[in-house]
């Protein structure tokens, strides 16, 4: 056996040992692929659970309950509202951590009263080379991380989420909206709603991946040094100039170095 398909026998090992287990889903790769293996494995004994957050957009929320759907799969959605959360409007830099604490708290619940041995969710290997705090409120939940125990990357999700035929084997990679905004700027869901609906935009124009990074009355627009060229044509130019200055923006600039994951964590101290 080849050592991606070893990877993948000891996710499934991995899953099987837990018994039930509610999964964390937001519709991303690594959450769709972690989920369609659990419920392959242990049937009705793997459930999705996913937060309707107001840091996310409301796409992925449509997507994931099309694609648990589509499986057959049990999906339970709860309401969570992280501007509630005490501290995570004030942006710090342990922002995910204080959010990821109160999120997988109320799924735990969930899990419990469902009668789950086990909460999972979709961190991978690669998720180590980067600044993340929410991985120390995964640890202290006692939540599993079983594609990061089965030593898989990202790019073995997406291949082995192709042998599946999933959907999400090429969907971009996403994060929280709350990641656009600098930290220690507050954040409010006017800010939330302006990002969501400036890269949505984005989206429809055929920018895959992007980012809408919040600066005041400025938005820092990320995307793939692929689509430099396509992004200067006068009347896309024009087009999402007019758009982000229409969600309320003054200024609307183009970051020269591309879309990059944790370009707001170049300063954080860990």
């Amino acid at each position: 056996m080849d050592p991606l398909h070893i990877k993948y026998e000891k996710l499934r090992e991995l899953l099987s040992s837990l018994g039930s287990v509610a999964v964390a889903f937001s519709a991303g790769v690594d959450s769709t692929f972690l989920l369609k293996t659990a419920h392959d494995v242990l049937g009705e004994d793997a459930v999705a659970v996913t937060a309707e957050h107001g840091a996310f957009p409301g796409r992925e929320m449509s997507e994931a309950v099309d694609f648990c759907t589509a499986e057959k799969i049990k999906h339970i959605k709860i309401p969570f509202d992280a501007t509630s959360v005490e501290g995570f409007c004030d942006n710090p830099p342990d922002r995910c951590y204080i959010c990821k604490k109160a999120l997988f708290g109320k799924i735990i619940e969930k899990a419990i009263e469902g009668g789950f041995l086990c909460v999972a969710e979709g961190s991978n290997l690669d998720d180590d080379n980067d600044y993340r705090p929410g991985a120390r409120a995964i640890a202290e939940l006692g939540v599993n991380s079983p594609l990061k125990e089965a030593g898989l990357t990202k790019q073995d999700i997406r291949a082995l989420s192709r042998e599946l035929g999933l959907p999400t084997w090429d969907k971009p990679s996403y994060a929280c909206l709350a990641t656009r905004i600098p930290y220690g700027e507050k954040i409010t869901l006017e800010k939330l709603s302006m990002i969501e609906r400036s890269e949505q935009f984005l989206f429809d124009l055929g920018f895959r991946q992007s980012r809408v990074r919040h600066h005041g009355d400025t938005a820092r627009i990320e995307i793939e040094r692929a689509d430099f060229e396509r992004i200067i044509d006068p009347q896309i130019r024009y087009d999402i100039s007019n758009e982000l200055k229409e969600i309320g923006f003054r200024y609307v600039s183009v970051d020269l170095e591309g879309y990059r994951t944790g370009s707001m964590n170049r300063n954080v101290e860990t």
